[in-house]
């Protein structure tokens, strides 16, 4: 049993004895209790010493853990609170802490639906109930999308991470007319923009599935798991997104945002590499180092004619296609009539 266990039950088992209005306790009791107490816990004969029990007491009387304990010794023998009604249970919250409490609720609430998070929604239970009298409503709301499909496989698949499981996954890609079957090694799991994907290998590549493309998930019992042995910080660290290739070394991709939107990409930059080169009255030109992907195109995108990319050469080729084609189809749009 580790240490912080220990003397949290030596804490509870004083607290219980010192509040006892009906039997006086000598310090060799309270160690007897303390001794009597973890021996219930761990099965097994444990001796606390008088030192111990001393520093205990001493804890419990100062503001090291917020117990400030009114602990006195009479008669120059016997212990007890000199409060009947204290107990290191009872510890006041003034309003900003209740308040500080309800916000952390809040948050942990969101994540309620993911099965890992099953075993603490007793415990968010017991906090909410705990700070009801505040009536305080969110403040705080992280964007979630209720009916995004794929969340019920979170849970097999962070077991099938956690234990090296292989799996047989059933997947459909949007593209795809019919399903696939990949006998995956799962490696990691990654949030973006709202949708999860895992990254796992297959046939010895790597692939990112979408989890809200998969129609079926089993384990395959007779598979050796390949291990990749991957860090999601060091995986992740070059590239927007999710699509990362073994292959591609990052490039500096060079970008001049209009000064009404700049601030944005200030505050909010697009990669941990990004860098200022300039600013003017017009804007200010950006430098991030990242693999090329798909998810930097959509970024860059989003921005329409508010940013222009200098450099690469084939990035900014490739993003003028796409703006071109987007006007071909403004330029052809015939509007349906009204019913």
């Amino acid at each position: 049993m580790s240490s912080n266990k220990n003397a949290l039950i030596r804490y509870k088992t004083l607290d219980k004895c010192l509040k006892n209005k009906y039997r006086k306790y000598t310090l060799e009791d309270l160690i007897d209790e303390c001794s009597e107490a973890l021996f219930e816990f761990e099965g097994k004969e444990s001796f606390v010493s008088r030192r111990t029990v001393q520093l205990d007491l001493q804890n419990m009387r100062s503001e090291k853990f917020g117990y400030e304990a009114p602990i006195e010794v009479y008669e120059r023998k016997y212990y007890r609170y000199s409060d009947p009604d204290y107990s290191i249970h009872n510890i006041s919250v003034n309003e900003s802490d209740l308040k500080a409490m309800n916000n952390a609720v809040q948050i942990l609430k969101q994540f309620k639906d993911f099965s890992m998070f099953k075993e603490m929604n007793g415990v968010i239970q017991k906090l909410e109930d705990s700070i009801h009298s505040t009536n305080q409503k969110s403040i705080i709301h992280l964007d979630k999308n209720e009916q995004l499909k794929g969340l019920e496989y979170i849970d097999a698949l962070y077991d099938a991470i956690l234990h090296k499981k292989v799996l047989k996954i059933t997947y459909r890609s949007f593209k795809a007319r019919e399903s696939d079957c990949y006998v995956a090694h799962p490696q990691l799991l990654k949030e973006f923009n709202n949708r999860w994907f895992l990254i796992c290998l297959h046939k010895g590549k790597e692939y990112n599935l979408a989890l809200d493309r998969m129609e079926n998930i089993e384990v395959e019992e007779n598979a050796e798991y390949v291990d990749l042995n991957l860090d999601g910080d060091e995986y992740f660290k070059d590239i927007v997104g999710v699509s990362v290739s073994p292959t591609m070394a990052p490039r500096n991709v060079v970008f001049f945002v209009d000064s009404s939107n700049a601030p944005y990409v200030k505050t909010k930059p697009f990669h941990s590499s990004q860098e200022m080169i300039s600013e003017t009255d017009e804007g200010t030109v950006f430098k991030i180092c990242v693999q090329l992907n798909f998810e930097l195109e959509r970024l860059l995108l989003g921005f329409g004619e508010c940013l222009t990319v200098y450099k690469p050469r084939k990035l900014r080729l490739r993003l003028e296609e796409k703006f071109k084609a987007g006007l071909k189809n403004y330029q052809n749009l015939i509007v349906p009539d009204k019913d």
